[in-house]
């Protein structure tokens, strides 16, 4: 496996590249200088003089594509390895409400599967807890680093809460199933909003120390996004509507399946959504297959912010497939720079770490890749050298290893 040896330290030039922005914006012929691990040039080579004695070193990727780290948001990556082994699951606590619950200080940067995934360009996660009516405290991390505390880059960024769902579906995979009502909806509602309601009060005025409740503050001061998990149009106008008229600053909705039927309250609020995995069944039997593939596009269209998630089952080892989620956006509607924002700097964005990542841009950190081919298209994406903060990180993992030793047996 080539690594390159460039030092933070020193300036860096990659020359030729087609430079996919991450906001937007693309250049055919690029200049992108790194120096002191951020990004120092971003310019069109046909525009500008260079010259060479002002660079320790030259790279030339003519005809290669450079993007920003792609982000994967609301993920269990890095605090599970195996999903059929219980013991290597750290995401799930015991009880109901717990914000003080931290994923931050359960990521495991050793992870055989964070290195599989890195391999395909997303080199940054959000990892979250799951479980619960509040799950805990989410924290945004580099895919790299000797240990928890390297690897961070927001620490405890927002609070995660399960709204219950007013339906109840059963039903195997894609069968139909059944649907009826929840019963206990207005009372598992009811229970939510005298929590919340106890935390503000805590927030304002509380004269002794509660670790549970103080984890909630940053909710009320705007330091913290609290991450609304819900999917029906009825939840999602409620949930924000409620906690919008309690003070919460910033609100994310988690999922947001039916969120083209809550478009005016998410304009309204100005709420962006982390979508659940596209990649997915229609919601009902009476929606279009191709459901999911066209909602990106379709709140583009509305103005909504959003970005791509790929939670659900076996999430951790299937974010590497992130990428192609938007591959699959664009196929449905979306231009290709928009997609790639949607899994770069919409992501950053919504999570809060948009001065520092999330696009090539001069200031930012120098947290990207260099793909031979079209990073969203499973057929042609080939990531050859991945940087974060400069440095580069190793592409090998135990997938390439197994199949270099097997492959000509």
């Amino acid at each position: 496996m080539f690594v390159l040896n460039i030092s933070a330290q020193k300036t860096t030039l990659f020359m030729g590249g087609i430079a996919h922005l991450g906001n937007g914006e693309i250049i055919e012929n690029s200049v992108i200088s790194v120096k002191n691990g951020k990004f120092d040039l971003i310019a069109d080579a046909t525009t500008i003089r260079i010259d060479p004695s002002a660079f320790d070193t030259i790279i030339r990727i003519y005809g290669k594509h450079i993007y920003p780290a792609f982000i994967s948001p609301n993920t269990t990556l890095g605090i599970t390895e195996i999903d059929a082994v219980r013991a290597t699951k750290d995401y799930d606590e015991v009880g109901e409400f717990n914000p003080n619950v931290r994923s931050l200080i359960a990521f495991n940067t050793d992870s055989k599967v964070i290195k599989t995934v890195r391999t395909n360009g997303v080199l940054i996660t959000q990892a979250c807890p799951r479980g619960g009516i509040i799950s805990g405290s989410s924290s945004v991390m580099h895919l790299d680093g000797w240990n928890w505390e390297d690897a961070q880059l927001k620490a405890d960024d927002g609070i995660h809460l399960n709204w219950p769902s007013s339906y109840h579906t059963s039903g195997w995979w894609a069968e139909p199933g059944n649907t009826s009502k929840n019963k206990n909806y207005e009372k598992g509602v009811n229970k939510i909003k005298t929590y919340f309601e106890i935390a503000k009060a805590y927030s304002e005025y509380n004269t002794e120390m509660d670790l549970e409740l103080e984890a909630t503050k940053g909710l009320f001061d705007g330091s913290r996004n609290l991450y609304i998990h819900t999917d029906y149009a009825k939840e999602i106008r409620e949930s924000i509507r409620f906690f919008k008229e309690l003070g919460i600053k910033n609100v994310v909705i988690v999922g947001g399946k039916d969120a083209l039927n809550a478009i005016p309250v998410l304009q309204e609020f100005n709420t962006p959504i982390i979508l659940e995995r596209i990649h997915s069944l229609p919601i009902n039997e009476d929606a279009a297959i191709d459901q999911f593939f066209t909602l990106p596009s379709e709140l583009q269209k509305n103005g909504i912010l959003f970005c791509l998630a790929y939670n659900g089952d076996m999430e951790a080892m299937g974010t590497r497939n992130l990428p192609f989620t938007a591959g699959t956006a664009v196929a449905y509607g979306m231009e290709m720079e928009d997609a790639i924002s949607a899994i770069s700097l919409n992501t950053a964005i919504i999570l809060g770490i948009d001065k520092t990542t999330g696009s090539i841009e001069r200031g930012k950190n120098a947290t990207f890749f260099i793909s031979s081919g079209d990073a969203l298209d499973m057929r042609t994406n080939n990531v050859e050298q991945a940087f974060i903060k400069g440095l580069p990180i190793n592409l090998n993992n135990h997938q390439k290893e197994l199949f270099n030793k097997y492959k000509d047996r």
